[in-house]
């Protein structure tokens, strides 16, 4: 297994490494400050969850319409365009005057864009780095993120108390241009994975190449649906703890630290195949306890504790590039992640929905014991379809 450090010695790694950090943080920072501005305008729990995660419901449509790009655009001129048009359209939400309409406007077409993002930025860093190298460059980019999630929502929130939601909305436009620079200036330019223009139906034809498996059905269902309803409940923060916010989403990002050095780094091979069940559990049962009101220290502490279980998306992606085509990576990767966020994005807005006619606590515990529910089921048919593959000969597509 290649260590951390090996990594940064391969050539487009790091500057790609680099410009997804300055997205993260972009992203932190320009989520919170616009879900704390739509609140203070609205006190709406449903438009706030859905300024900070309404992107994720344009995935749908980017799914549908744009992945067959992921391996059919040159990646260099993706993804450094991906980024300007986030810088311009973050710049955009900055603008004084505003109403709550047009900020989810931009926020839903921003998201419509991501979509494409995704598959690119994964299929790339499955052809820079070796098979073996994948598991342990995407633990790292999932490091990354958690330290930056970390730091980008404490200087936030921190942020938010001195200035305006909207100076940070600019700082976030200006760290979404850096990493466009850096991308065009840091990566190769390289020639498209996979050869055909891209069109609506290459991607139809190749999403049900992809979902014709059963194995690898299963496995997208686990990365899209226990963890986008746990979503849901993060989602809730800002209604949940105004004041304390930042600091939630803050331990959340270090649980999610914590879980992906654990998973990448540190389990064996054999170990880690079995704790998707588990690890997807552990992300769901800690929030159960908010059916009680927990005070804000318990809350932080259960946040911490359930975000550990997002290490196990390291496990299922592993099992989904097992089972994947080296040609179909890319979009294969970006139907995971478009799905995932679009998951995430429904979510937000059925949790805001439940606490607007209920509370946020409430939101929060009925959205975590859905997604335990959701686990268990799927634990129950990877078994059957596990017992099935010990009677039948195995084949990429067999279980259709």
């Amino acid at each position: 297994m290649p260590s951390y450090r090996s990594l940064f010695r391969t050539p487009e790694f790091t500057p790609l490494f680099l410009a997804s950090s300055a997205q993260t943080a972009a992203q932190t920072m320009g989520g919170l400050a616009l879900g704390t501005l739509v609140y203070r305008a609205t006190g709406s729990p449903l438009l706030s969850a859905l300024s900070m995660f309404g992107p994720s419901l344009a995935q749908v449509l980017g799914a549908t319409f744009l992945l067959s790009g992921s391996d059919r655009l040159p990646p260099r001129t993706a993804l450094s365009a991906i980024a300007a048009v986030f810088a311009a359209g973050t710049a955009f939400q900055a603008v004084p005057g505003l109403p709550p309409g047009v900020l989810l406007g931009a926020v839903f077409l921003l998201g419509l864009v991501a979509a494409l993002g995704g598959g690119v930025r994964w299929g790339l860093v499955n052809e820079i780095l070796t098979r073996d190298g994948y598991l342990q460059g995407r633990s790292l980019f999932n490091i990354m993120s958690g330290l930056t999630q970390t730091a980008g929502y404490a200087t936030g929130g921190a942020l938010l108390t001195a200035v305006s939601p909207r100076t940070c909305l600019l700082l976030a436009a200006a760290l979404y241009l850096t990493a466009a620079l850096l991308l065009r200036t840091g990566l190769t330019a390289r020639p498209p994975r996979a050869t055909g223009r891209p069109s609506v139906a290459a991607t139809w034809h190749t999403n049900a190449v992809l979902w014709s498996s059963r194995p690898r059905r299963l496995t997208y269902l686990g990365l899209w649906v226990p963890n986008g309803l746990v979503v849901g409940c993060e989602s809730l923060y800002v209604s949940y703890a105004p004041d304390a916010a930042g600091t939630l989403f803050a331990c959340a990002a270090v649980g999610m630290l914590v879980g992906d050095v654990t998973v990448g780094r540190l389990l064996p091979a054999p170990v880690r195949a079995r704790l998707a069940t588990p690890l997807l559990l552990l992300l769901a049962v800690p929030y159960l306890a908010f059916a009680a009101r927990p005070p804000l220290p318990v809350a932080l502490l259960c946040v911490t504790l359930a975000s550990v279980g997002f290490g196990a998306s390291l496990v299922q992606q592993e099992r989904l590039m097992s089972l994947t085509p080296g040609d179909l990576s890319g979009h294969a990767l970006g139907l995971h992640s478009a799905g995932m966020l679009t998951m995430q994005g429904v979510s937000a807005g059925l949790a805001g929905a439940l606490a607007q006619l209920t509370s946020p606590a409430t939101g929060m515990t009925v959205m975590a014991g859905a997604s335990v529910a959701v686990t268990a089921g799927l634990a129950l048919a990877g078994r059957t379809d596990g017992a099935g593959a010990r009677n039948t000969p195995a084949r990429l597509d067999a279980d259709v």
